[in-house]
């Protein structure tokens, strides 16, 4: 028999099976690590082991998810070279054009076929060096080809049966002392049109020239038809005695001494700008006179700002803002000696009603000379020609807000890309006449070159 003394109760609480520490996280305390604690200083180890452990497992992480990153990215093609030509001199520069290209070497120009990767002809007979060349196709296996040497001068040849063809050399002149230097040689799609940027002691112009492809393909065509006839009767006159003449065994002086092509004809000289400056004008109908019909931008000179006004304004400036000209220090304005130019193909802006065009032949030059704000364009046409003692207007003139650095146009000559001093590139629709888009750069940044891909 079970018997209770005491009545029935809740029995008092006792502190002696209560945690000293941390009583108020005890009940989250993993009962059996009680049984796994490590004294010292075997705890501080165990420590500094799972921080390195962790910090491993961190970095294989970040690593793990770079390599993902890498993969999704589009990885460039390797491509390795799948022949080679050997140069027998050294090679400054090289054009293609066709199934040839045209390299320029310390001594003469030389030309390899894609086909073989042979040296198929080669030219230095003036043992000059050439530092830039340009090429393009003009159809019925002819080429022409724009080279500029070491002193400066402006080679124009043809490549016809593989064989070069002097043609004019473009700034050459009788006393050397009056002698210009090209410094920037351009041709055409299709070798309708050359451009040669020329640079005096204290000036530089642009000079356009309309190049007779025409008569150079009926030309050349006529000599290789006689040059034929000629190989005929030289076989029948040996008889069987001598083996299969080649075409090739001919002298390429003497076929090349009969050969006569007409010179390019100077189209437009184009001189840089000149710093705008007080007016000459007696009244605004002199100057009125002098505009055309007031539909396009100009490049300021009609104005009726006299020299006076001129002055006292840059007194005003110079007043006004002289702590920061002292620290910028001042600069006099110069007339640029350096121009960028492109062949431009027609568009509403450079093609009017009664113009008779043609779609892949150019009929104007987009050019912008060195710290100037204003893109020109101007007409290819014969009709124009420079007034003796005058400067040759531009037909359309484009102001940008900074002066221009470079420029760029696309392969279907539609986009036209302007890149400012101020880190500003503006993409124009050059068919239309409008911008398509504006992106700054960072201001610190300069843009030295642009493409289009």
């Amino acid at each position: 028999v079970n018997s209770r003394q005491h009545p029935r109760g809740i029995p008092p609480p006792s502190g002696k099976d209560w945690p000293k520490e941390d009583e108020e996280n005890f009940f989250l305390l993993d009962p059996d690590r009680k049984r796994e604690v490590l004294p010292q200083p075997f705890r501080m180890i165990h420590k500094l082991v799972m921080e390195v452990f962790e910090s491993a497992v961190e970095i294989i992480e970040r690593r793990e998810k770079l390599r993902e990153a890498q993969k999704r990215k589009v990885q460039p093609k390797k491509c390795f070279p799948t022949a080679e030509f050997q140069v027998t001199e050294g090679a400054n520069c090289l054009a293609v054009s066709g199934k040839y290209v045209f390299v320029g070497q310390s001594v003469g120009l030389s030309a390899f076929n894609t086909c073989d990767l042979k040296d198929v002809c080669a030219w230095d007979a003036a043992k000059t060096e050439i530092c830039a060349i340009q090429a393009s196709a003009l159809g019925n296996e002819c080429h022409v080809l724009l080279a500029v040497d070491e002193m400066g001068l402006a080679w124009l040849f043809c490549f016809h049966k593989e064989s070069f063809l002097l043609i004019k050399i473009l700034n050459e002149v009788e006393d050397i002392s009056q002698q210009s230097p090209c410094v920037e040689v351009v041709l055409s799609p299709g070798g309708d049109y050359a451009g040669i940027l020329l640079q005096g002691n204290t000036k530089a112009w642009l000079e356009i020239y309309q190049l007779p492809k025409d008569s150079w393909l009926t030309e050349m065509e006529k000599n290789s038809g006689d040059t034929e006839e000629m190989a005929c009767s030289e076989k029948r006159s040996n008889g069987s005695s001598v083996g299969t003449f080649l075409l090739q065994e001919l002298p390429v002086s003497a076929i090349q001494a009969e050969v006569k092509l007409d010179p390019p004809v100077l189209l437009l000289t184009v001189r840089p700008p000149k710093p705008i400056t007080g007016t000459s004008f007696k009244g605004p109908l002199d100057a009125l006179k002098e505009v055309d019909d007031g539909s396009t931008l100009g490049l300021g000179y009609n104005h009726l700002i006299k020299e006076s006004q001129w002055e006292l304004q840059e007194a005003i400036f110079c007043s006004t803002y002289q702590e920061y000209l002292e620290a910028e220090g001042v600069f006099q304005e110069e007339i640029p000696r350096y121009a960028t130019f492109h062949f431009l193909f027609p568009s509403r802006i450079l093609a009017g009603p009664e113009m008779k065009v043609q779609p892949d032949i150019p009929v104007g030059i987009g050019v912008h000379w060195d710290g100037n704000h204003n893109f020109c364009f101007y007409l290819l046409n014969p009709s124009l020609k420079d007034k003796a003692g005058s400067d040759l207007k531009p037909d359309v003139v484009w102001p940008c807000a900074s002066p221009i650095a470079c420029s760029a146009v696309s392969s279907c000559s539609r986009y036209l890309a302007l890149a400012g001093e101020d880190a500003t590139i503006t993409i124009w629709d050059k068919h239309l006449g409008y911008p398509l888009s504006v992106t700054a750069i960072l201001e610190e940044r300069f843009i030295r070159s642009i493409h289009f891909l």
